[in-house]
């Protein structure tokens, strides 16, 4: 029995009303679409594995302007996750795909809704995200940070 959860940031990249979505190849073989996210390091701040993440998986520099909050489930591959969704603004960077990322697609928030399960890694988690950035359930990055 797994007792350990795994940590991971994943950051909504929304730019002109549409949400940035990257196709993913896990080690399963099979591709699924989702927000760019990663486990966190030891030792490392949440909202640094959103940059961190972003950056290598997209190739972006983005700031963190909220955050839909927290997500607990357990995986696909039967790991308890903990999730801290954030909403990231583009700084600079143009898109360059990280191995194992083999599409991206902006995408409007509202045609995401109607995606099938199949098409998306942990589609429960996701349409939850969705819900909340539809409805704006946005809160302040300073809720898992102090604020300065």
């Amino acid at each position: 029995m797994k007792s350990e959860a795994i940590i991971v940031a994943s950051v909504s990249i929304i730019d002109n009303g549409k949400v940035l979505l990257i196709k993913e190849k896990p080690s399963s073989g099979i591709e699924k679409w989702n927000f760019p996210s990663g486990r966190m390091k030891y030792g490392e701040d949440i909202s640094l594995v959103a940059y961190r993440e972003v950056q290598e998986e997209v190739g972006l520099n983005v700031c963190l302007i909220g955050t839909t909050g927290s997500y607990q489930f357990i995986s696909a591959t039967n790991d308890q996750v903990i999730l801290f969704h954030f909403i990231g603004e583009i700084i600079n960077g143009d898109i360059v795909l990280e191995e194992g990322i083999t599409d991206y697609a902006w995408i409007k928030l509202g045609d995401l809704s109607v995606w099938g399960k199949d098409e998306l890694r942990e589609p429960e988690v996701i349409k939850k995200i969705l819900n909340n950035l539809m409805d704006e359930n946005i809160y302040p990055v300073c809720i898992f940070q102090s604020c300065m």
